[in-house]
């Protein structure tokens, strides 16, 4: 992190922390999470230490906790009550160290890494890391709107990740995985991960995730070819007969995306199984979306993940 950043109270400093947090979770003041409380008056502040332990005799210093005063309620919760950050023993400037790294790394922060400047154990780095991704997913498949639009074109293309076929001696091929990315030229990068190539199933990608009136680029091949496009035109690139560029008719912004991707996957986390990988997809869509060439800063990009964190709790146990 540049020097600038690493002097911000908040990375580290646990009440700084707390206080950043909860002004962009709680704009409005705080909101009770057990019953919806949002009535200052019926909110108090709890001071002191917890209780001694073998690890702690003198207690920790409870930052942030407060007791709601609502009928019926009369609990106690901080800011990590139903977020990203419930139920971690990991301080909340270490979380907030954490978030700006994965968000600002334009190839993505490996766990070992992580592990080692936080000075914590690998299954809580990699744990950590993956409840970050959580949060830089654009939402439930019901809220997120589709993207294009009159006037917008996208770019479509498809990958494979995975190893290359006897690339090792000894050790069996990976299967390869495919995704599917659309890049809005000037805009967004939605990817996602599709069985196979066929037509039914790249079209049904592209008919749910662009709207009618977009403007849509890909490549010669074949499962684009649809006579009924719904879409204002469908521009197409013969990259088997070395066109690569005909006018404004190209597809090299999606290639721009996945050349990004790939170094991420393949040189920084080195492998990702399927199991995950739509979490990875994830985060290199965040970063791509709120870069720097669109006004959005480190900082910035940082703190629009930390108000997802709000409502996206991620178990162990979901993470398989």
């Amino acid at each position: 992190m540049a020097r600038a950043v690493l002097d911000l109270p908040h990375f580290h400093d646990e009440a700084a922390a707390f206080a950043h947090v909860e002004a962009l979770l709680w704009p409005n003041g705080p909101v009770c999470p057990h019953c919806g409380n949002a009535d200052a008056a019926k909110i108090g502040s709890v001071k002191g230490r917890s209780k001694p332990s073998k690890k702690n005799p003198e207690g920790v210093e409870r930052h942030g906790l407060r007791k709601c005063y609502a009928a019926k309620c009369r609990t106690t919760f901080t800011v990590r009550n139903g977020s990203i950050f419930a139920d971690s023993h990991l301080p909340l400037h270490l979380w907030l160290q954490a978030i700006h790294m994965l968000t600002s790394a334009k190839k993505g922060f490996s766990t070992r890494h992580v592990q080692r400047l936080l000075n914590c154990s690998m299954k809580t780095a990699w744990f950590l890391t993956h409840r970050i991704r959580e949060i830089m997913k654009p939402g439930t498949a019901t809220d997120v709107p589709p993207m294009g639009g009159l006037g917008v074109t996208i770019e479509a293309d498809e990958t494979y990740i995975g190893a290359i076929a006897g690339r090792k001696k000894g050790r069996p091929p990976v299967e390869k995985h495919i995704v599917m990315t659309l890049v809005e030229r000037d805009g967004i990068a939605r990817s996602t991960t599709v069985p196979n190539v066929r037509a039914n199933t790249l079209r049904a990608v592209l008919a749910k995730t662009a709207k009618r009136g977009t403007k849509i680029m890909t490549d010669d091949a074949s499962a684009y070819r649809d006579k009924h496009s719904p879409f204002a035109s469908h521009d197409r690139v013969a990259h088997a007969y070395g066109e690569y560029v005909r006018g404004d008719v190209h597809t090299n912004t999606v290639e721009g995306f996945f050349s990004i991707l790939k170094r991420g996957l393949f040189g920084t986390y080195q492998h990702v199984s399927e199991h995950h990988l739509h979490r990875y997809l994830n985060e290199f869509d965040y970063r791509y979306n709120y870069r720097e060439r669109l006004g959005v800063d480190d900082k910035t990009r940082a703190k629009l993940a930390v108000q997802n964190a709000k409502g996206r709790r991620l178990t162990y146990e979901r993470l398989g």
